[in-house]
């Protein structure tokens, strides 16, 4: 086998333990605040743009809550229907009015933390979702609350 070769047999070698190593890293990944509701609501986002939530006002975090005309009950289950439906997803809490789910990105099983806050007096839909590790998600948290806001407005 040539010098090439054997450098470049290292070198894959290398990339798969190193994402190996990542993506068992990222499973094992705690969320930067204890999911649940504050006594404000929802958590509040840190500064950096990997995080977006309907109780922020600054434009960069805030997305817009989702509304909803059935009852709270209808609602919350039409959502973990559309949640479900999503690739790499797990409800870890379900409870009246609230649920929060987890993502998981296809390669390196980066780990997202989604909650929900169904406002029956409000008849709205509060959302935040924020990334475990990093600092850019380049977008990926907005865009899936945006695809799960066009699912339940399309129903």
């Amino acid at each position: 086998m040539s010098i090439l070769k054997r450098i470049l047999c290292v070198l894959f070698l290398l990339l798969g333990v190193f994402l190996l190593a990542v993506r068992w890293g990222n499973s094992r990944s705690q969320p930067a605040h204890s999911p649940g509701l504050t006594d404000d609501g929802l958590a509040d986002c840190p500064d950096t743009p990997n995080c977006v939530s309907s109780q922020r006002s600054d434009p960069e975090h805030f997305i817009t809550p989702i509304p909803f005309t059935q009852s709270a009950e209808e609602a919350q289950r039409r959502l973990e229907d559309i949640i479900g439906a999503l690739p790499r997803n797990r409800i870890v809490t379900r409870r009246p009015g609230y649920l929060h789910a987890e993502f998981r990105s296809f390669l390196l099983g980066f780990v997202d933390d989604a909650e929900f806050v169904i406002d029956d007096s409000e008849q709205l839909i509060l959302m935040r979702s924020a990334s475990r590790v990093g600092r850019s998600d380049l977008g990926v948290n907005r865009r899936r609350m945006e695809e799960i806001r066009t699912k339940f407005e399309s129903r």
